[in-house]
């Protein structure tokens, strides 16, 4: 009985796990050519790149030390 109710529940939810998963598929590729044009057509690109890689490596340094900024 438990296994023919989660068998159906999981059969009545694929469309919409399917349809949500290609909602968030859609809005990073389109986001992500957004981003590499505006990329390109900086004035430096290498410089952006830097940056943002900067900023990625400090969120996770800080991220594995436990940092916690302190709040007001």
């Amino acid at each position: 009985m438990i296994v023919a109710s989660t068998l159906a529940r999981l059969i009545l939810l694929l469309p919409v796990w399917i349809v949500g998963i290609g909602i968030v598929v859609g809005t990073f590729i389109l986001l992500g050519r957004a981003l590499v044009q505006s990329i390109r057509e900086s004035g430096h690109p290498r410089l952006v790149v830097g940056c943002i890689a900067g900023v990625l490596l400090i969120a996770t340094v800080l991220t594995i030390l436990d940092v916690h900024l302190p709040s007001e």
